[in-house]
């Protein structure tokens, strides 16, 4: 038993934080019964790792910051559309607002497995920066490792209280060391705060009622469908990484070690060698005497008709490294999901071009998108929510449609090509009778992102756009002068009666 739980704990990944927790689903299975898998991403290493501060994996932790800042890039932010143009003013004012903390949610999300998003309304904090805005929402990012807990009902798994937990150290006005643990118990309508130890400054044992019937808490898990916390992008690749440090280190020292040339010497006499070179008659007292040679200013040697002197030189002091290296740099991609020109490899001495990547790349970065989505239309539900509460605002409704900025690994020309190809065939389908106005301005619209559908079920549709247009079309191009006339005219007949 000992040997297998040595190898086991030997094998696991050290980017696990609970060990017992990672195996919490293998005992349970076999055992009592099923265990939420409840052990979670070290977030100080995930973030070593990131940063590559990491002494173990210095020469290897290099990649994880590309792979991570690579998705986040090509994600962007999304984009909420809602009928009610109401809240859709106040949701596009609300993510404006935090566009930098969206960003910063997704990379969190993904170095660190887990991001916690709590929606406040302050009423009071930093009124004189916010005159525009007394009252906010404001958008707070919780550290992973602030939250301690998450209790989910044993039947349904919904979130019914976030536990948080914070350390802090002050010194009163005295100059006096204080230390105390704040422990925080977010639940619908209300907000538990208890202290052990010393009360921090402006805060105390309490239960705050709050006006919400959810939890303003979101939780963006990244992965980890099967586990109460995500899983980390860098976890994959972290062996890798490791091994790539260690492999490279030993590269270096090898290279440090064998750059150096060597003299070789095959001499017939060393005593006359030794006395022709560096005046040493006696070898074997210099040699009792501890003597060295040293070879600086010695540029020439004089040597006897059978004596040979050569350099030995290592003719690649990486040797098999190279391959190995290379080896474990395409794991990397491979596990990452990550194209090769994201670490900026050369394009022509890679394995495939940036199209034939692109694609690969495009369907890991919408696989991820909408792994979020539920977490960001949540997020809207809540601003809207707060918002409807707290200023006794009727939306009609609360759901939101995500959109993306589209990836689109073509050039312009490629793009104006497919798009003049597209217009042609829908206008050919039209004269034949084959294909409605409808049909034709809706799939149309998956190629123009400023047209609407055909007909929208609230607001203006693109068959209003296009009467409105036409109409514009046929008026005469002198009508506005003739207006202006006509009104003057008018003008002047009322003058004569009078």
């Amino acid at each position: 038993m000992a040997k297998w739980w040595n190898k086991a704990v030997g094998e696991m990944s050290k980017l696990r934080d609970n060990i017992m927790g990672r195996l919490g689903i293998f005992s349970g299975s076999v055992g009592s019964g099923y265990k939420l898998d409840s052990s979670r991403v070290d977030y100080e290493m995930a973030k070593k790792l990131y940063y590559n501060t990491h002494d173990d994996y210095k020469l290897g932790a290099g990649f994880a910051k590309s792979v991570i800042n690579n998705t986040v890039s090509f994600m962007g932010v999304p984009e909420f559309k809602i009928v009610d143009k109401e809240a859709q003013e106040i949701l596009e004012a609300f993510f404006k607002n935090n566009i930098s903390n969206i960003q910063r949610t997704e990379r969190d999300s993904l170095r660190d497995g887990d991001c916690f998003v709590w929606i406040t309304r302050e009423e009071e904090e930093d009124t004189a920066l916010y005159p525009e805005q007394p009252i906010r929402l404001v958008y707070n990012i919780i550290p992973p490792g602030q939250v301690k807990d998450i209790l989910r009902h044993p039947l349904t798994g919904a979130i019914y209280e976030y536990k948080l937990v914070s350390s802090h150290e002050w010194e009163d006005e005295r100059g006096d060391k204080k230390k105390g643990t704040v422990t925080q118990r977010i639940r619908k309508g209300e907000r538990i705060i208890e202290v052990d130890g010393d009360d921090p400054p402006g805060v105390k044992s309490e239960t705050i009622p709050l006006p919400w019937d959810f939890i303003p808490i979101i939780h963006f898990k990244n992965e980890g469908d099967e586990g109460l916390f995500g899983q980390s992008d860098i976890e994959p690749i972290e062996p890798f990484l490791k091994a790539y440090h260690d492999v490279m280190l030993h590269a270096m020292q090898g290279s440090k070690m064998h750059s150096t040339p060597r003299l070789k010497l095959k001499l017939k006499e060393v005593t006359t060698f030794l006395k022709n070179n560096f005046g040493i008659t006696d070898p074997a007292k210099f040699a009792k005497d501890g003597g060295t040679i040293n070879l600086d200013g010695h540029e020439m040697l004089l040597l006897a008709p059978d004596d040979e002197a050569e350099f030995i030189e290592v003719k690649s002091a990486i040797g098999d490294a190279k391959e190995l290296l290379k080896f474990l740099f395409y794991c990397i991609v491979d596990t990452s999901e990550t194209p090769e020109f994201v670490f900026g490899v050369h394009t022509p001495s890679s394995l495939s071009s940036v199209k034939e990547q692109m694609p690969i790349l495009i369907r890991s970065i919408e696989r991820k998108r909408e792994h979020f989505a539920d977490s960001w239309k949540r997020l809207a539900r809540i601003v809207l929510a707060m918002t409807a509460q707290s200023e006794n605002i009727a939306f009609e409704t609360f759901a939101t449609e995500l959109k993306w900025t589209n990836i689109d690994p073509r050039t312009s020309k490629e793009i104006s090509e497919e798009l003049l190809n597209v217009v042609n065939a829908l206008k050919a389908a039209l004269e034949a009778n084959v294909i409605s106005d409808e049909s034709a301005v809706n799939f149309l619209s998956k190629f123009v992102d400023t047209m609407y559908k055909y007909e929208e079920e609230e607001g203006e549709g693109e068959k209003e756009r296009i009467l409105k247009s036409l109409i514009a079309k046929t008026k005469m191009p002198d009508s506005a002068e003739l207006e202006k006339e006509l009104l003057e005219i008018i003008k002047q007949i009322g003058n004569d009666a009078a």
